[in-house]
């Protein structure tokens, strides 16, 4: 199982990479539209809705796919100063359902499992409770993880990956949030530790 999985993720990395950075201010559409939609491999990128942090709809697209900033923070006037501080997500129509329960305190109703791309990562999550902005306000510090690039299985059924090791040193994909209504399995990329201290 775990070689199939590394073999899976392998042939996804082939087919990621962030495309050149616009020289324009951090908060024009031109800029957003970039981060955003480079959260995600370019074959969903490119044809994925892209939303700004105020909901306004910055392009249109065609695949079922929204990609938007994933940072809870407001933006600031002048923008993110890169990507990894907007945390660009990109979600499927179950995940961003998982994505708006998560945000309103309410339990998430999926049809079916759903997908979340962050090739740009977080600024930082306590693995273990969810809504927790600051590394000072983890209960447990050594919880706290700023990631890299991963994809995100946003579980129909928490219970469902209940048995997947909530350990995120060990590269292997892990539970974040477990025991909650929000439990996700996340699954590193290349240069997944890259921000984590």
């Amino acid at each position: 199982m775990r070689k199939k999985l590394v073999l899976i993720i392998s042939a996804l990395l082939a087919h990621y990479a962030v495309s050149g950075e616009p020289n324009v201010a951090h908060s024009s559409s031109e800029w957003q539209i970039w981060a955003y939609s480079t959260a995600a491999p370019s074959f969903i990128g490119t044809r994925a809705t892209i939303v700004s942090p105020s909901n306004a709809v910055l392009r249109e697209g065609d695949n079922g796919w929204t990609c938007m900033a994933g940072n809870s923070r407001p933006m600031p006037s002048s923008g993110w100063e890169d990507a990894h501080g907007g945390m660009p997500v990109c979600a499927d129509v179950q995940s961003l359902k998982w994505m708006q329960a998560y945000m309103s305190g309410s339990t998430p109703e999926l049809e079916h499992d759903g997908f979340m791309w962050m090739l740009h990562g977080d600024v930082g999550e306590d693995n273990t409770t969810p809504m927790v902005m600051n590394k000072k306000d983890a209960k447990d510090p050594s919880q706290w993880i700023e990631s890299g690039p991963h994809l995100m299985l946003m579980p129909k059924d928490p219970g469902a990956i209940a048995n997947h090791t909530t350990d995120f040193t060990s590269g292997a994909p892990y539970v974040m949030f477990p025991g909650s209504k929000y439990a996700h399995l996340m699954i590193p990329l290349r240069d997944y530790y890259k921000y984590h201290e």
